[in-house]
C-alpha cells in the first residue's frame, strides 16, 4: 500500500500535464496519454479495493477538475449549459397534478430535492462526515412534503417506475430508505400507474406522516411537546417552537420554548414570554 498512494498522486499530477484538451463549438477531445493515464488509475484503485461504481464515480470528478483547470489557465471557461424540456417526466408530472389536489390542505409540495440538502452527517469528525455527505449529495427525493407554515420536511415520496425493479435501482433505493429512517423522516413509495384516487392517496400519505398537518417537534425527542398552533416563532429561524424540559444545569426541570429545528437551530425563549 505504501507504494501505490504516491503512484496515484504521480498520476493524478501527471494527467494535468500530460492532458492536451482541444475544444470546438460542441465536443471536447482528448489525446491518447489520457486515456492510457485514466486506464492505469483506474487499475490502481481496484487494487486497493474500490468498487468499479466508486472507480467510475472518482474518475468522472476529477475529470470534471482537469477540465476545470485547463479551461482556467486557457481564460476560456465554458458554459455549455440549456434548459430541459423534460424537468418532469410524463408520468411524475401526471403523479404531481393528483399530488396536489390531494394534500393541497395540509402540505406544500417540492420536486427533486437533493439528500444533501435535505440531511447532514453528524459524526464528530470533519472528514467522515464529508465522507457520508458525499454518499448522499447526487442522490434526490422525488417529491417532498412540507409543513406550509415551516417548510419544515414531513415526508418524502420516490415515485417507482419499472426501472426500480433493477437490481442497482433496489440497491439504491434500500440506502435512501435507510438514510430516511436515520433522520426520522418518512417516505412512501408510489408505484406508477395511469390514474391516482385522490381521497384515497391523500389518506394513504396521511398515514404515512408522523404528525399532518403541523410538525412540531424533532422526531426522537422524548421531551419535545406538541403545541397548539398559539406556539410561538423561533427568534433566530421562524420555524415553530416547542415546549422542552431542561435536563441539566441550574435551569435543570424547567420548561421553556426549544426551536423544532434542534440541533440544526438552537433557539430558545422563556415560556412566559409573549408571542412574537
Amino acid at each position: 500500500m505504501e507504494n501505490i498512494v504516491p503512484t496515484f498522486r504521480q498520476l493524478f499530477l501527471s494527467s494535468q500535464k500530460s492532458c492536451v484538451i482541444v475544444s470546438a463549438p460542441r465536443y471536447t477531445y482528448a489525446t491518447m496519454s489520457e486515456s492510457k493515464t485514466f486506464s492505469s488509475l483506474r487499475k490502481i484503485l481496484k487494487l486497493i479495493g474500490l468498487s468499479e461504481k466508486r472507480i467510475d464515480e472518482l474518475v468522472s470528478r476529477i475529470q470534471e477538475w482537469l477540465l476545470d483547470d485547463q479551461a482556467e489557465k486557457a481564460g476560456e471557461v465554458q458554459y455549455p449549459y440549456h434548459l430541459r424540456d423534460d424537468f418532469l417526466s410524463p408520468a411524475e408530472l401526471n403523479f404531481y397534478r393528483v399530488l396536489q389536489m390531494a394534500v393541497s390542505d395540509w402540505a406544500i409540495i417540492f420536486v427533486k430535492v437533493s439528500l444533501g440538502d435535505l440531511f447532514y452527517a453528524q459524526t464528530g469528525e470533519f472528514g467522515q462526515n464529508q465522507a457520508y455527505r458525499n454518499k448522499i449529495d447526487r442522490k434526490h427525493v422525488d417529491f417532498l412534503l412540507c409543513n406550509p407554515q415551516t417548510i419544515r420536511p414531513i415526508l418524502g415520496i420516490e415515485l417507482d417506475d419499472k426501472s426500480h425493479q433493477r437490481a442497482d435501482r433496489q440497491a439504491r433505493d434500500r440506502f435512501v430508505d435507510e438514510v430516511f429512517a436515520a433522520a426520522k423522516l418518512p417516505i412512501a413509495h408510489i408505484t406508477v400507474r395511469q390514474g391516482y384516487p385522490s381521497e384515497k392517496l391523500n389518506q394513504y400519505l396521511r398515514e404515512k406522516v408522523i404528525a399532518p398537518p403541523q410538525a412540531d417537534s424533532k422526531p426522537g425527542e422524548p421531551d419535545a411537546q406538541k403545541e397548539s398552533s398559539e406556539a410561538p416563532a423561533c427568534p433566530q429561524c421562524g420555524a415553530e417552537m416547542v415546549k422542552r424540559t431542561a435536563k441539566t444545569g441550574v435551569n435543570k426541570g424547567k420548561v421553556f420554548w426549544g426551536c423544532s429545528r434542534y440541533p440544526r437551530c438552537r433557539g430558545i425563549m422563556n415560556l412566559e414570554q409573549p408571542d412574537r
